[in-house]
């Protein structure tokens, strides 16, 4: 058993599923989103157990991604939302795995390779309606498609954008997207080219916007147990799916006036119960929380003590007199009757929840628990 480990709870992401899920009309579908490895949560486990929910269609950043998630034995389609480079583009139209396109030079290399193989490169149009990331600018939008018409080889199966700023309190600026991404649509209708699949809405716009569900949405971190903000109006009842835990490693009493840790930021100013857990910032946990973060010991809340070091950090367990060393320890997680959430951990970081489950995701060792085949864990 190792000293550290992450656990996930597969039956609370069939849960947030269904909360997606309840919000859809028949003719939307779910394109669940996977990237970081399930944004720290394992992809291939939750991949499996998105497709036991009914998700139909997966999202991922990096070419790399997809061919994993194939490796693993998952046929259903993957949307590769960075695109692709050159070198991947033959194995992508191989193996039937959509880029999201946005350089024409790209498309053209997309289109000879489809031509070579005599197999059709499935694409869809990135359109960039305001976030200025990724994407052909809106208004630039006719004359791509007057070049993609050119180029053989190339099926245009969907057309995508991303909402900017879904999850804060005014969505004007979100309407003026779904404005423009809706003229891109009728564009197409005018062309007389249909669009198999249409998607702009993230977890804030499932929420918030209804009315632009289309024929796919993309949840991401509402599928793990956070929402995308404070500040979404239609807020879902979702459930965390990443606890992380430890235990401690050692009990010592030190007396009034002894520092604790690197850089002797924390002195003890009365006799203290000090307990060293097996956790540092190599494992996600962020440094800083050093001096503010809390975690759970015996189902109360404890303080951390000195700095957060790169294995281990220190917490005054001096409350808690039946503390034992080898007792568990959550840093992540519901013990007892409290909890401390991954948006706890950002607001003490001045960060967001995704950053806190890819960080802490990156930990070896994940338990898988609550799958609709049984329990499970992956090394």
């Amino acid at each position: 058993m190792p000293s550290s480990w992450v656990e996930i709870n597969l039956a609370n992401l069939r849960h947030n599923l269904a909360q997606v899920q309840r919000r859809l009309s028949g003719r939307t579908q779910v394109l669940g989103v996977v990237k970081s490895d399930a944004y720290g949560h394992g992809m291939i486990p939750v991949a499996r157990e998105l497709m036991s929910g009914g998700v139909g269609f997966f999202a991922v950043s990096k070419f790399w991604e997809a061919q994993e998630l194939r490796a693993a034995g998952i046929a259903l389609p993957i949307l590769v939302l960075s695109g692709l480079q050159p070198d991947e583009m033959a194995e992508a139209i191989r193996t039937e795995v959509r880029p999201a396109v946005f350089r024409l030079d790209h498309l053209r290399q997309l289109s000879k390779i489809a031509a070579q193989l005599n197999l059709p490169a499935r694409v869809h149009l990135k359109v960039d309606t305001g976030m200025g990331r990724l994407g052909v600018p809106f208004d630039a939008v006719p004359s791509f498609l007057d070049a993609l018409a050119l180029l053989p080889g190339i099926e245009l199966e969907g057309v995508l954008s991303h909402l900017a700023a879904a999850d804060e309190s005014d969505k004007t600026f979100s309407e003026e997207q779904l404005s423009r991404f809706k003229a891109i649509l009728q564009l197409f209708a005018d062309r007389g080219q249909p669009v198999r699949y249409a998607h702009i809405a993230n977890s804030a716009g499932i929420l918030d916007f209804p009315h632009a569900h289309f024929q796919l949405v993309r949840p991401g971190i509402m599928l793990y147990g956070s929402s995308p903000s404070s500040e979404v109006h239609r807020p879902a009842d979702l459930r965390p799916v990443m606890s992380f835990k430890s235990r401690v490693l050692q009990l010592k009493e030190v007396p009034a006036g002894h520092a604790i840790g690197y850089g002797r930021t924390f002195v003890t100013q009365q006799p203290s119960r000090i307990a060293t857990i097996p956790v540092g910032y190599d494992d996600g946990y962020p440094r800083l929380l050093s001096n503010r973060g809390q975690v759970l010991v015996n189902g109360k809340r404890t303080p951390i003590v000195g700095r957060v070091s790169m294995n281990l950090i220190t917490v005054d367990v001096s409350h808690l007199p039946a503390v034992k060393e080898d007792d568990e320890v959550v840093l992540l997680g519901r013990q007892g009757d409290e909890c401390i959430t991954a948006e706890e951990i950002a607001d003490l970081c001045g960060s967001i929840s995704y950053e806190i489950y890819c960080s802490i995701g990156r930990n070896r060792f994940k338990y898988f628990q609550g799958a609709a085949g049984g329990e499970g864990s992956e090394w």
